[in-house]
């Protein structure tokens, strides 16, 4: 049976601020706060397209 904490639990303090380190230097302290604005907007519309469509069906039946 597949559990999700076994793929979390791989993940030590180290190997996360290796990670982050990576990240920083691929995109650069400038790029990451514009690259987390358009991931925060994009599931902001998510969660708004997912609750147009459960309103719309609610008003279906």
């Amino acid at each position: 049976m597949f559990k999700p904490n076994i793929i979390l639990g791989m993940f030590g303090p180290w190997e996360i601020v290796i990670i982050v380190l990576v990240i920083v230097l691929i995109f650069g302290g400038r790029k990451i706060p514009e690259l987390m604005k358009g991931l925060g907007q994009g599931m902001k519309e998510f969660k708004k397209a997912t609750k147009e469509d459960d309103d719309q069906k609610d008003s279906e039946k």
